[in-house]
């Protein structure tokens, strides 16, 4: 059972970015308890994959506040990796390594950053290739794999640092369409273990399946934040109704 009433994981008060004279987001609010599921969905534009960019810094914001674990993130800060290894990342496009092999891409970071021993680090990478159910692949290069087979080492990688939450950035949509289910599978599983996640996508199924708050955003804004079966059967907004009815067909 979700504890709302612990403190937040990650709080993001009134946050505003801007390019040059574009708006991309304005007075975003939002909090996201330890083991809560978020799913931010919405039209191409809307704002959605500069949010969690902005998480981790690779957007930086101009106004608002960003508190990841009581830390607050700000442009240039100096202690950025430190938050970076607390926010797994897993991005559309997969961003392995193409020259090393699975197992050697899963270890670098541990290694590198963490201050694993090789031992303690492949062992680890073992555990969570195991977990996305692709061990048997540990020896190949990115290149040998499937788009699917890849997005899964690229969970298990972010999954290597341990972090204290998860962001997907639509992990879903560079893969064909009889890949995406075994990913979405994955982080089902990863939901069920109570990982903390927020995940921008359009797989609605998978909104309605694991998330406990759906996030509706729109021209840079969040136009409503309801539980899935509250936006899924009675959305509050015309905006979402339109979204919806575009996006399920009806």
């Amino acid at each position: 059972m979700l504890d709302t009433t612990a403190n937040p994981l990650l709080e993001i008060s009134q946050l505003c970015k801007w390019y040059g004279n574009f708006s991309a987001l304005h007075d975003i609010n939002l909090s996201v308890a330890p083991g809560e599921k978020v799913v931010i969905c919405g039209p191409s534009g809307s704002g959605k994959s500069t949010v969690i960019r902005c998480i981790n810094q690779l957007e930086a914001h101009q106004h608002g506040k960003i508190i990841v674990d009581g830390v607050e993130v700000t442009p240039g800060m100096k202690r950025i990796e430190q938050v970076r290894r607390d926010v797994g990342m897993v991005f559309q496009s997969f961003n392995l390594f193409p020259h090393m092999s699975i197992l050697d891409n899963l270890t670098l970071g541990p290694v590198r950053n963490l201050g694993l021993s090789r031992k303690a680090a492949k062992e680890r990478a073992m555990g969570y290739l195991e977990r996305v159910h692709i061990a048997e692949q540990a020896d190949k290069y990115p290149g040998q794999l499937s788009g699917g087979q890849q997005q899964r080492v690229a969970i298990a990688r972010a999954l290597c640092m341990k972090p204290k939450i998860m962001l997907f950035d639509e992990p879903t949509s560079a893969l064909d369409p009889e890949m995406v289910a075994g990913v979405l599978d994955v982080m089902a599983e990863l939901a069920n273990e109570g990982m903390t996640m927020i995940c921008v996508t359009h797989e609605m199924g998978f909104a309605r399946k694991v998330a406990d708050r759906v996030v509706f955003m729109d021209a840079g804004e969040i136009v409503e934040i309801s539980e899935p079966e509250e936006f899924f059967n009675a959305p509050k907004t015309e905006r979402a109704q339109k979204f919806l009815s575009q996006i399920l067909g009806h």
